[in-house]
């Protein structure tokens, strides 16, 4: 999880809406005769090379973002980090391909197949028998029964973070020789195949201690390509090296080296030639595209600048700021030419330390692809405006989930289209596009889901500590007199969006009369024009200053304070409506965001929604907090309104989605158990759906009712999918087979340097393979 890490798909615009309090959900996509699921929207970018051109030897210093304090992947704190180390030195009877779909690893297993489904369905696994642990021993039946009573959940001895799938398994034996493994289940298991992956050796999963205790710091046995060398939480990295005992194609690196470095500190060791691998955040990524690229000859400085614009002369000065320069210098005037003399001496320095960074990087390409996560915005529907539904699917057809997808991903150049779905990305299996089922983007029809709600424009507004309320029939003059005040009084350090100003006529603030029509009668479709005008002003208003719509202020018409067009005039369109209040209460959500430095592209992003919502009426309050208690105490306590946060792609939905959109339940305690579902939105029909799903053995039975279930869980509109999460990869350019893998499971054995004459056409790394000290 994170909060902030792929082609045509069938799309269907109906809407789905409450008839008798019964959801009427809308014909799935997935019935055309067209596939729905479409291709991954970006392809890997690894600089991809043949075994034979890479050299042997050599270290990959590869930046995580943390020491894991744990290696057993299946407690609750294991990390992006665990999963990392666990793909490169554990069995895994399943890779994910191309197209997040798993498919067999050969290196541990020849074949799997479900050989009965009645009386029960039964699985049996026929293992590679060169398959060994690390120390010498076969893997077998007892390393699979082991893990299988470890995470059954029978014994609670073992501390585990899950045990889906696990406890559906009635018995595990021996096949027909020790290469087989027979597992049989109480249950027919759908995601059978999620199992076992990764595989920890029965030293590990045999007892409660030993899976508690015994592979938090270390994994003394392992059967990958590389092993564990030492976890130092002192030099803060994990160290991997070859595993004697490999019986695949041998691991090209000596070592894998894991160093838990900090993103906004990642370019200076870059800089500082201690990483060869990083992923990046944009600005760095412009910083490294700018080194690679074309440089002049003579000075060695980059020729083009960011996005392909010329770069700046000397000391990025322009020819007239240079000649001014120099003039000044030399100049009679001995006080100001010896001050310039100074400068210039300054930005010689600046200069030469801008040349040295930039040749540093000169050796580093981004590689860049979409991640396997998604990012949603949350709307917590447990309490406050958002438990009605009205009011969820309201704020949600107010989106622009496009113009959300370009702010973030155009940039990158990377492709731009929105996440269809809560369950899977395009190009896997049991992708559809089911936002039809809440309903394109619509500010007129989200209007009137909140006026059926009872938020109605310009109502009356009790303030607080005894203030006179304010609505539509409070006084003209007095409404002027408190204009200027309202960005300083109740200043308590949060920004509240979409509440600074009603039109005096009793009109909307974007000029619609009561029956949603503007002065000429026109609706907001956009018939008759002005619609995409002034969709672009704002849009080039946000490009210039990222935090401009954010200030309170309204400069939708770009007139200066005090010029205002005659009364009755039409607002153009994307300016903000009148706020709305229902009972003497504005309707204001509160927008909780991380604070930190790698959460400028989330900022962002809720900038351009508050923009969204203040156009129907809806007052955002933005809180900012620090990264590391946003999600535990923001998100996961359900201390928020709205809420940005990622979820990774599965290929195993049925199993893993679910407790993200399962109904709540009360807790014995009388608390709410909510799983992993911190909107708090789920409904009986949803969770009935995942079962189905989660039983069926049909792969294309499980895939309808999948997207039947991802259908609802847009209707009820406790999240909104975004855009799939771009991945940007700082690598050395003589490094092949890593970088940004998009949905596949990376093939460590593989990673490693070119030969010497192997690069290509672009500009050589430094020749020599770093070393491995």
């Amino acid at each position: 999880m994170s909060h902030v890490g792929v082609g045509p798909r069938a799309v269907m615009r109906s809407v789905a809406f409450l008839t008798a309090g019964v959801l009427a959900v809308p014909a799935l996509a997935g019935c055309t005769s067209e596939d729905p699921s479409g291709k991954p929207l970006a392809e890997q970018d690894v600089a991809a090379a043949a075994r034979a051109r890479v050299a042997d030897g050599g270290t990959l210093r590869w930046a995580v973002d943390s020491v894991p304090d744990t290696l057993n992947a299946f407690q609750s704190d294991a990390d992006a980090t665990t999963t990392r180390v666990a793909q490169a030195v554990l069995p895994s009877m399943y890779r994910m391909d191309e197209t997040g779909s798993p498919v067999r690893d050969p290196d541990y297993l020849e074949s799997a197949e479900v050989v009965d489904t009645e009386p029960k369905q039964v699985v049996v696994y026929k293992l590679n028998q060169q398959a060994v642990w690390s120390d010498g021993r076969e893997i077998g039946a007892a390393d699979f029964a082991a893990q299988w009573r470890a995470l059954s959940g029978k014994d609670s001895a073992y501390w585990t973070a899950r045990n889906a799938g696990y406890d559906r398994i009635e018995k595990i034996e021996r096949g027909a020789n020790d290469l087989e493994v027979k597992v049989t289940f109480s249950r027919p298991y759908a995601d059978w195949k999620a199992l076992f992956t990764p595989l920890y050796p029965k030293d590990v999963t045999g007892t409660p201690d030993a899976f508690n205790d015994g592979a938090r710091r270390t994994l003394k046995v392992t059967a990958g390509p590389f092993a564990v060398n030492k976890v130092d939480t002192k030099g803060d990295q994990v160290v991997l090296t070859g595993n004697p005992r490999w019986w695949g194609e041998p691991a090209k690196l000596d070592r894998i080296v894991l160093r838990a470095v900090p993103r906004d500190e990642r370019v200076s060791e870059l800089v500082a030639g201690k990483l060869d691998l990083a992923e990046i955040d944009p600005e760095t990524a412009d910083e490294v595209s700018l080194a690679a690229g074309p440089r002049d000859p003579a000075t060695g400085t980059p020729l083009m600048g960011p996005g392909g614009t010329p770069a700046p002369g000397p000391q990025g000065r322009s020819a007239a700021e240079a000649l001014r320069s120099w003039a000044l210098a030399h100049g009679s005037d001995e006080e100001a030419a010896e001050e310039e003399a100074l400068a210039r001496e300054e930005r010689r320095e600046a200069e030469a330390k801008a040349r040295s960074r930039q040749q540093a990087l000169s050796g580093f390409e981004v590689r860049k692809s979409l991640e396997p996560a998604y990012t949603q915005l949350a709307l917590n529907g447990s309490d406050g405006p958002l438990a009605d539904e009205r009011v969820r699917r309201a704020v949600a057809r107010a989106l622009d989930r496009g113009k959300l997808a370009e702010a973030v991903l155009k940039p990158l150049g990377l492709p731009t289209e929105p996440v269809g779905s809560h369950l899977a990305l395009s190009g896997q299996p049991a992708y559809a596009d089911g936002s039809g089922a809440l309903g394109e983007q619509n500010a007129k029809e989200a209007r009137a889901l909140l006026a059926d709600a009872g938020w109605v424009p310009g109502g009356p507004v009790k303030k607080k500590d005894g203030e006179e309320a304010a609505g539509a029939e409070k006084d003209k003059d007095d409404k002027d007199e408190k204009d200027g005040e309202k960005s300083e009084g109740d200043d308590d350090g949060t920004y509240i969006v979409g509440e600074d100003g009603k039109n005096d006529d009793g009109k909307n603030e974007d000029g619609k009369n009561e029956d949603g029509k503007n002065e000429d009668g026109k609706n907001d479709d956009g018939e008759g024009g002005g619609k995409d005008d002034g969709d672009d002003a704002k849009d080039g208003a946000d490009q210039e200053s990222g935090e401009k719509h954010s200030s309170g202020k309204n400069t939708a018409q770009g007139g200066a304070p005090g010029a205002y067009a005659p009364k009755g005039t039409a607002a153009p369109a994307g300016s903000a409506a009148a706020p709305l209040a229902k009972d003497g209460k504005a309707l204001t959500l509160r927008f909780v965001l991380p604070s930190g430095p790698g959460s400028q592209t989330l900022r962002t992003v809720a900038d351009r929604i508050t923009d969204m919502l203040a156009e129907i009426g809806i007052g955002t309050e933005i809180t900012k907090v620090p990264d590391e208690s946003y999600f535990k105490d923001h998100v996961a306590a359900g201390e928020y309104d709205l809420a940005l946060y990622s979820w990774p792609a599965s290929a195993f939905p049925a199993t893993d989605a679910r407790p993200i959109y399962a109904k709540p339940v009360p807790a014995a305690d009388g608390s709410l158990n909510v799983a992993q579902n911190y909107t708090r939105v789920g409904t009986d029909q949803v969770d009935q759906l995942f079962d189905r799903a989660m039983t069926t053995l049909d792969q294309k039975e499980a895939r309808d009712l999948l997207r039947k279930a991802d259908s609802r869980i847009w209707a009820a509109a406790g999240s909104v999918p975004l855009y799939q999460r771009p991945q940007l990869v700082a690598a050395r350019e003589n490094l092949a087979n890593a970088g940004a893998f998009g949905f596949e499971t990376p093939v460590y054995e593989d990673m490693g340097y070119l030969k010497k004459g192997a690069q290509g056409s672009r500009p050589s790394a430094p020749s020599s393979v770093p070393p491995s000290s």
